[in-house]
């Protein structure tokens, strides 16, 4: 039957199974598919180098020209090839028990040799390993019509874009190029991605470079945009906790600060009666409070300026000397703003539904550890690095440039923190969350319920750490969220000192309203 195998007449499609040395290639037009299959028998000696030609006679037998004769034979393997889109081909298929280590197919087919197109091996069409063609390193894709690796890929364009004239160091022009020697000889190096195949019409110009880049990233942002809650990023959940926050804020922050009102503005002081009785004849300790308070805050000077409603604009600024007397008159009105301030952070906490679900004990133990902290995250918002202004509505704050300039400002910790949170360029909603993530700290003093508080922080800090991944997925944030975090931590250590310095200051002279003297825990003692 085997040798009776017609191959004439009606074309047909084998199924081929080659047995034979490693390197072996065989040229094979595929046909028309019918009900025969052919094997070949293993053929000793026979190499891909020597091949010659191959043809196939009426005998069922093919022929190398050389008097090696390989039989064929039918096959009752079950058929597994069939006609694709692109035409009737022929696959190799190397059996286990054979010690086969690499095979090329070559296609000879009119319409899957493609002109321009390069040759595939058997290995990178399979998802085997892939070799760059220049250097033998791991190769990455087709680069300028060639497989190469990403260095071969930035030499040939760097070189192509530089038209500089290269020399072989070493005078032969055919130095061997593989990975390791590949940094030796530039000319050696672009004369084989040449000879590769690789084209210099196909390098993109800087242009369609960043034109298609743009395409990528916007791509990017639709299919993000586009993305359901839960399937890859936030859930439904963590969508209503973020929506919650947001609406949380809006109603209790106006960064035009239109509901700031009747509020004591500083005096400039012309002589010293407006001193502190305590400090017109002072006693040893109080002289000692006096020198930490200056010491404290003599290094940073704030103006102020008010636009009235008529376009009127009223200026404060501190005395030139800073005796420290300065701080004195700001007091009264630095004491309305924080009250302000304060009431809507009360405000904005009430909101939030996992707030009002705590007990009262902890909604005040919270409050009074994080008002100030929640404080500073919201005046960072209205914060001006550049000018170094807090811009609130028809008020201006601006931090007066000391004797050593923005380096000097910075040794204060509380502007490093404005300066450093600023330079994050947060959203809206990165600002809320991280208000909810120092608001339920559960290590507050007086907290009862720490596990549930540590839940809930827990909560927010993975929403804001998957809303970061969702809306910033380039390369430069992937540690924002690390870092929103360490500042954070800062802003606790800061907190602390903050509140030691306003005890100094109302121990010498008190200026805390209610509000603040309830949460500091500041007695009439």
């Amino acid at each position: 039957m085997a040798a009776q195998t017609s191959l004439q007449g009606p074309a047909f499609n084998p199924k081929l199974e080659l047995q034979g040395h490693v390197g072996t290639v065989f040229t094979l037009i595929a046909m028309e598919e019918t009900s025969h299959y052919l094997r070949l028998s293993k053929v000793d000696n026979l190499r891909a180098d020597s091949l010659p030609t191959i043809s196939i006679a009426s005998d069922s037998t093919i022929s190398n020209g050389s008097g090696t004769k390989l039989k064929l034979k039918e096959s009752s393997s079950p058929p597994v090839c069939t006609p694709n889109a692109r035409g009737p081909e022929a696959k190799l298929e190397v059996r286990p028990e054979e010690s086969w280590n690499h095979a090329d197919l070559v296609r000879c087919k009119g319409a899957d040799s493609t002109p321009g197109k390069p040759a595939i091996n058997a290995h990178e069409r399979d998802g085997g390993p892939q070799i760059c063609r220049v250097c033998g390193d791991k190769a990455t894709g087709y680069h300028f019509n060639v497989m190469t690796c990403e260095g071969c890929k930035g030499f040939f364009r760097r070189a192509m874009k530089r038209n500089a004239r290269l020399r072989c160091p070493f005078r032969k022009g055919t130095c061997e190029i593989t990975r390791k020697t590949r940094r030796q000889c530039q000319a050696c190096r672009l004369r084989k991605c040449l000879e590769s195949g690789m084209k210099k019409e196909m390098i993109m110009s800087d242009a369609a470079v960043e034109q298609r880049r743009a395409l990528i990233r916007r791509k990017k942002r639709e299919r993000i945009g586009t993305q359901p809650p839960g399937a890859k990023g936030l859930t439904e959940e963590q969508w209503m906790m973020i929506r919650e926050l947001m609406d949380a804020q809006k109603k209790t922050f106006d960064i035009t600060f239109s509901h700031f009102k009747n509020f004591r503005l500083p005096e400039v002081l012309s002589s010293g009666c407006e001193i502190p009785e305590s400090l017109q004849a002072p006693s040893q300790e109080e002289a000692a409070r006096w020198s930490q308070i200056r010491k404290d805050l003599c290094s940073v000077k704030l103006s102020l300026q008010l636009r009235g409603e008529d376009g009127s604009i009223w200026n404060y600024k501190p005395p030139a000397e800073g005796s420290g007397k300065e701080i004195f008159s700001l007091l009264p009105h630095i004491a309305d703003l924080s009250t302000y301030m304060f009431k809507g952070i009360i405000n904005f906490a009430k909101v939030i539904s996992h707030f009002r679900d705590l007990p009262i004990e902890d909604q005040i133990s919270l409050l009074k550890g994080a008002t100030f902290e929640l404080c500073q995250l919201r005046c960072n918002t209205v914060f001006n690095a550049e000018t170094g202004t807090w811009e609130c509505g028809r008020l201006s704050y601006c931090l007066e440039d000391p004797a050593g300039g923005i380096q000097q400002l910075l040794l204060e910790p509380l502007l490093k923190f404005h300066y450093m949170l600023k330079k994050l360029q947060l959203h809206k909603e990165e600002y809320v969350l991280m208000q909810a993530i120092s608001l339920f700290s559960p290590d507050r003093p007086g907290v009862v319920q720490r596990r549930v508080v540590d839940q809930l922080q827990e909560q927010f800090a993975v929403t804001l750490k998957v809303y970061i991944e969702c809306n910033r997925p380039q390369p430069a944030h992937r540690f924002l969220f690390l870092k929103i975090m360490a500042i954070l931590t800062e802003l606790r250590s800061i907190n602390a000192e903050h509140t030691q310095r306003l005890l100094r200051i109302q121990d010498i002279h008190p200026f805390a309203t209610p509000l603040m003297r309830e949460l500091f825990n500041i007695t009439d003692g």
